[in-house]
């Protein structure tokens, strides 16, 4: 007789239900364990303790003889524990089927569990599908598993609905004791549920365990099951244990993985989860969660200061561990599965924000492997084609193509500078050293704060592999397709339209601004001009009607307006009037207050700095890098401006921005939206009148002695979106107009293709002419090899060059300047007694000069080009300096005196104490910035339906 036609094995059942406060669930569950269409042969009850009448429960359905009560903090493995005790020994064939009081199985869930076990006699365990106990559509659990942090994974997305999707029986590493059926003598075997996890993660031992010593855990999804979760959703006391619940969770999660993982992979769990738990910690902090940072950093330190107990737990692990140590293992959640859950999550994120489209309902699919039968998670969507395939993406993809292509000049030199920028030099840990010391030796030396915006570059070079020069072409090169990305998504909330805002998002990226900026090397703009979108997303959200978004919107725009006016100063003062403005023309309820945050953060955090630009108010107009008269137009027409191009290099033909001029007056005509058009247009109009103070307005640069306007870049920006948020809030008249039909379609057609020539016209005309300019991708070092080399003692070199008829200079300390040397203050004094002796030199005339410069440990003399004889002849007469090199290029002199580096004073104690306090008011509003926590998916559900009554489970 075949195997097939032997006779099944007759079996036992009994059904072991434990309550503990549970009266409010507990009646279904027995009745569904009597209406079972395979009827128990035996049911036992126990009672750990319950105050709310579930003892009378199970002694009125069960019989006072079937029922033990017992303490309340006895946990649910010792409840069983003691109920087989008393049992006695075990009969052929027996199950255990293990109940809740919160777990009612369906009507036949017994008889689909037995069948399976009659399918495959070399399984031991075998659960339902578990739904919830409130929407009877929402899906549980199919199986359970976990990765190298213990973190759970069901498979199974949130409220994902129970569409059949999820057929058959199947091999998992583990199913819930809410309606497990599991062989008593394999039960014995192993030892039942470890007494040490009184609560959590006690079923996934107790499967994983019994997978080692060689037997099958099956999930039969033709069995179902309703669970409240009572436990773990907080809808009763806990008792069992003295810890809170979360933490009690992680700690038996990591407890589990690492006391049943085999000792090869042992080393790296350890380390994942002492990583990973110091990580999830910060997260819980910035997501405003402190008593669940905590609890990730109790339950690490509950497992990493009782190592004996890990040790004797896998020491008794191991001695019951057969062939099915590796095959329990390969169940756990692969890498890639736990990468793609992450990339789902940001994929939300980003089309919560508008930059992807959502891509509705989708599940992980367990699929069969070609391996014992065993079932892996895998993704079923295509999230790279969802990602990738939004208007959003597709723009910033576009844009990056545009911005490569026009960049081409620029890229894969040895070196990024030129215009304003500063060649790009040295590591993330020099900007770091020039942020926080004291004393600055570059230069002449001074004692002034460093800008903040070091502090930025810094920091971002230190997440971009410690390269300052990738920092720079991110934020400088790649200023177009951020500010589109920007742009895009900052709007989501105030423009109607994908289409609308891919517009305005495109013609926003390439203005003249973004290309100015870039062939200048203005850094300060690109950043803002990144960062304005933001501001106007930001400023909008304040005016809702939620105070807490409203406050949330609050500090986050003091953060990056704070980040803005360390780049560029005049944007702080553009946003005060305008936030000012704001205030009285939309009053709210608390706005007051979060106008006093947004503003207040920037002065708080950038304090001693901003004390420091104030006190010469010319510097307000000014931003990072460099100020060379030859980057602006002195005599910038009023044309030019009011086209939004603020002159300079990298400047497109006047006509290309009509397309969006024209748009933005024929909005004026519309008669809908006339406050939005007012708002709109009052912001450009401000903007403009800035620029063309900034325009005309002289300044004088730090440390230097040049007086020419400022660039108007910043405030023709804040025009450009005043204008363009004005044009794409009328867009919907156009779709009107077109709808319409007749000479109205025509007039809209002709309007839309003015509009979009701005952008298209743009984007040809910087790709045929290029990004370049002053900017340069490979310039050289601005210190000669020859100084370079022998300034190993710290000494400093002049550098003299002609402009506009007279002599400039710059000292430096033996290199190339840092990025934000520049801007550091040199104290008047010493500026001018080396002024006064380099135009000496240059002129022939002697004397004691040669002194001044050594006494300020100037060793070397350099002429930069273009170099004339009458600089090089009147060196060369000067009996204090030795001539090193002399071409058309460069020349190199020496002076022949002892040269005395000076010292550096002793550092001041309250410098650094402002910067740790910089550093706790940066992650302070970090903090508070930040989204604040939701709640988990069972916190948020209503404890019962709207009618009031929790549904039966028939």
């Amino acid at each position: 007789m075949s195997s097939t036609d032997s006779p099944r094995p007759t079996h036992t059942v009994t059904a072991i239900v434990v309550a503990h406060d549970g009266a409010r669930w507990l009646g279904d569950t027995l009745a569904a364990l009597l209406r079972q269409t395979r009827p128990i042969d035996r049911a036992v009850g126990v009672d750990n303790g319950s105050r709310d009448g579930s003892a009378a429960l199970l002694t009125g359905t069960l019989g006072r003889n079937a029922v033990l009560t017992l303490p309340r903090s006895t946990s649910f493995g010792q409840a069983v524990a003691e109920v087989l005790d008393r049992l006695g020994p075990a009969e052929e064939n027996e199950w255990l089927w293990l109940l809740h009081d919160d777990c009612a199985p369906d009507d036949g869930a017994l008889e689909a569990l037995l069948k399976a076990a009659d399918e495959d006699p070399g399984a031991a365990v075998f659960g339902p599908k578990l739904r919830d106990w409130l929407d009877r559509r929402l899906l549980l659990e199919v199986g359970v598993t976990v990765d190298l942090r213990g973190r759970r994974d069901t498979g199974i997305e949130p409220r994902e609905f129970d569409q059949g999707q999820y057929g058959g029986a199947r091999d998992v590493l583990s199913v819930s004791t809410a309606g497990m059926l599991v062989r008593r003598d394999v039960w014995e075997e192993v030892g039942g549920l470890d007494p040490f996890l009184p609560l959590f993660r006690d079923d996934l031992d107790l499967c994983w365990r019994i997978r080692s010593a060689g037997y099958r855990v099956r999930n039969v999804t033709q069995a179902v099951a309703w669970h409240a979760e009572a436990a773990s959703r907080r809808r009763r006391r806990i008792t069992v244990s003295g810890d809170h619940p979360r933490r009690l969770d992680r700690r038996n999660a990591m407890f589990v993985v690492m006391a049943n993982l085999p000792s090869r992979s042992l080393p790296w769990a350890l380390l994942r989860n002492l990583v990973g738990s110091l990580v999830s910690t910060l997260l819980f902090l910035l997501a405003k969660q402190p008593a669940d940072a905590l609890d990730e950093l109790l339950a690490l330190g509950s497992i990493l200061r009782h190592p004996g107990r890990l040790v004797r737990a896998r020491r008794l692990r191991a001695a019951g561990r057969r062939r099915g140590g590796a095959a329990a293992a390969r169940l756990l959640t692969p890498p890639g599965a736990g990468y793609r859950r992450v990339a789902d999550r940001f994929q939300s994120y980003l089309a919560g924000n508008g930059l992807v489209e959502s891509a509705g309902r989708h599940h992980y699919a367990a699929t069969p492997t070609q391996e014992d039968g065993e079932e892996l998670l895998t993704d079923d969507v295509g999230a790279t084609r969802r990602l990738f395939g939004s208007p959003g993406m597709a723009l910033f993809l576009v844009l990056v193509a545009v911005t490569l292509v026009a960049e081409r000049g620029l890229l894969g030199g040895s070196r990024l500078g030129g215009g304003a920028l500063v060649p790009v030099v040295g590591g993330a840990s020099d900007l770091w050293n020039l942020y926080v010391e004291s004393y600055h030796q570059a230069g002449l030396g001074g004692d002034g704060w460093a800008p903040p915006y070091v502090a930025v570059l810094a920091g971002l070079s230190t997440v971009l592999f410690g390269k300052p020069w990738l920092a720079v072409t991110v934020l400088l090169l790649g200023c177009v397709p951020l500010a589109g990305l920007s742009a895009y998504t900052a709007t989501r909330v105030m423009i109607p339209g994908r289409w609308t805002r891919v517009w305005l998002a495109a013609s926003y990226a390439l203005l003249p601004v973004a290309t100015g900026a870039i062939a200048a090397g203005r850094l300060g703009t690109a950043v803002v001009f990144t960062l304005l979108p933001c501001y106007a997303a930001l400023a909008t959200r304040m005016l809702s009607a939620d105070p807490r978004g409203a406050r949330r919107a609050a500090w986050g725009l003091g953060l990056l307006l704070a980040v803005g006016t360390a780049f560029a100063p005049l944007v702080y003062p553009l946003m005060l009037v305008l936030g000012a403005l704001a205030a009285l023309a939309f009053p709210r309820r608390g706005l007051t207050s979060s106008v006093v945050i947004a503003f207040g953060v920037p002065v708080a955090v950038l304090l001693p700095w901003l004390v420091q630009v104030v006190s010469t108010p010319g510097l307000l107009l000014l931003e990072a890098g460099l100020h060379r008269p030859e980057l602006v137009d002195a005599a910038l027409p009023a044309s030019s401006l009011l086209l939004l191009s603020p002159g300079g290099p990298g400047m497109p033909p006047l006509w290309v921005t009509g397309g969006l001029i024209a748009a933005c007056l024929a909005a004026l005509l519309m008669r809908r939206n006339r406050t939005i058009v007012a708002v709109g247009w009052g912001v450009a109009l401000f903007g403009m009148l800035v620029a063309i103070l900034v325009s005309r307005t002289p300044v004088t640069s730090l440390n230097a002695d040049t007086r020419a306007p400022a660039w108007p870049g910043v405030p023709l920006a804040f025009a450009a979106t005043g204008m363009l948020v004005v044009a794409a809030l009328t867009a919907n008249r156009i779709a009107e107009l077109r709808r319409a039909g007749g000479l109205r379609r025509v007039v809209a057609a002709a309007v839309v293709a003015v509009a979009f020539s701005t952008p298209v016209l743009a984007a040809g005309m910087w790709i045929s002419r290029g990004a370049g300019g002053p900017l340069d991708g490979d310039v050289r070092d601005v210190v000669p090899a020859l100084a370079a080399l022998n300034s190993g003692g710290g000494e400093r070199t002049l550098l003299l060059s002609e402009r506009d008829g007279g002599l400039a200079f710059t000292v430096l300390r033996g290199r190339t300047p840092l990025v934000g040397e520049a801007d550091i203050p040199t104290p008047a004094g010493p500026r001018e007694r080396v002024s006064v002796a380099a135009a000496g030199l240059a002129s022939g005339r002697g004397g004691d000069d040669a002194d001044v410069l050594a006494s300020y440990g100037i060793r070397f003399v350099v002429i930069i080009p273009p170099v004339t004889e009458a600089i090089s002849h009147a060196l060369d007469s000067q009996p204090a300096l030795a001539r090193m090199s002399l071409s058309r290029a460069v020349g190199v002199w020496r002076l022949t005196q002892p040269v005395a580096v000076p010292p550096a004073p002793p550092g001041d104690p309250w410098h650094g104490r402002w910067l740790w306090a910089q550093a706790v008011l940066v992650l302070l509003v970090s903090v508070l910035a930040a989204p604040g926590s939701r709640g988990t998916d069972g916190q948020l559900r209503s404890e019962v339906p709207e009618s009031g009554r929790e549904p039966s489970v028939r």
